[in-house]
């Protein structure tokens, strides 16, 4: 357990919210339609904050400045080149095929194949800054934002922050359970919805958990997410201790001391989490897979796949088994036995 700082950027803003409904068409943007998409046989060279799976075994990637680019076995294309330099974040290809493009200074962006719509807080989403995006059952698309969560049914928004219980207004990730309840993640807790109230989730301690980026359902039902329990603090600092969390739905279980930003489980059932080794994020940060049959044991069988001093972000496990996860400076996959840097050799060196 270390002294961590307190940046102000992480967590909650205290600006206007933007709650209710609001129906207006999407304004339209310099989106310069002439440009052809940039295709190349290399990924990104900066930071990969989520990967996603697209259709028919498309690989989606969203960089940070770079753009939001989709790899389909043989080649990289960048679906972001008539729309210019952007803080993309994540990437979403919803049950109709349409693409959601979550950037946190421009708002978001849907993308059918051929125009672009583009969303912001005129059209009533919460906030331009956005870090997910999540597809419900009902086919509702819900961003979490840096001023709340935004619902989005076709039509209109409909926005959820403090003022109507939320925990939080920093929206990291969202979930929806197999009961229907939806999980939010946030910069200060992590919190459930049953669709009237707002529920703060604690420790066997009675503690709030703090700082969520992401929550995952298994197949038994069991919630995952990785998080951290505030000890003490002095003045501008806290003391964290960082973990890999499950629920059962009556307890919780502090699997890992290993922090764990990103979280995933595998079609074995074995439970993967990027994360930082040291609880104030400097130092190495790991690809950890831990053995599914060792998941309930009081020792866990843990694989370090790969270990490197930067951060490293978003997990997924494609249609062909392979996973691929992203970096400060780019992506990777791993087969199984190789790991695949796919930036141009010129950036790996």
């Amino acid at each position: 357990m270390k002294f961590a700082h307190l940046y102000s950027l992480l967590f909650v803003s205290i600006f206007f919210n933007c709650c209710g409904q609001k129906r207006t068409e999407p304004h339209r943007d310099n989106i310069n339609y002439a440009i052809k998409d940039t295709v190349t046989a290399y990924g990104p060279n900066r930071m990969v904050r989520n990967v996603k799976q697209g259709r028919n075994g498309t690989i989606l990637i969203a960089s940070s400045f770079a753009g939001v680019f989709r790899y389909d076995g043989k080649s990289f294309t960048n679906l972001t080149s008539k729309i210019g330099p952007r803080r993309y974040w994540n990437v979403l290809e919803d049950r109709r095929g349409y693409l959601w493009l979550a950037t946190t200074d421009s708002g978001v962006y849907q993308y059918n194949g051929k125009s672009f719509r583009h969303f912001t807080m005129r059209e009533g989403l919460a906030s331009n800054r956005v870090f997910s995006i999540y597809e419900d059952r009902a086919g509702n698309i819900w961003f979490g934002t840096g001023e709340g969560a935004s619902r989005y049914d076709g039509k209109s928004f409909k926005n959820l922050t403090t003022n109507d219980g939320l925990s939080n207004n920093s929206i990291h990730t969202i979930l929806e359970d197999r009961t229907g309840k939806l999980w939010f993640g946030t910069g200060g807790d992590a919190c459930v919805y049953d669709g009237k109230a707002f529920t703060v989730i604690r420790n066997k301690e009675g503690k709030a958990f703090y700082n969520v980026w992401s929550i995952i359902e298994d197949r038994k039902g069991n919630i995952w997410f990785g998080a951290s329990i505030i000890e003490d603090r002095k003045d501008h600092r806290l003391s964290v201790s960082p973990g890999l969390w499950r629920y059962d739905g009556s307890s919780f279980t502090k699997v890992t001391n290993r922090g764990a930003s990103a979280v995933m489980e595998d079609k074995k059932g074995n439970i993967w989490t990027t994360g930082s080794l040291n609880p104030n994020g400097v130092g190495d940060w790991a690809l950890s897979r831990y053995d599914q049959m060792s998941l309930y044991n009081k020792t866990l069988t843990v694989t370090e796949i790969m270990s490197i001093k930067r951060m490293l972000c978003g997990i997924l496990e494609a249609d062909d088994g392979s996973v691929w996860f992203g970096s400060m400076n780019g992506v990777y996959r791993y087969d199984g036995k190789i790991i695949t840097d796919f930036r141009s050799k010129v950036y790996q060196k």
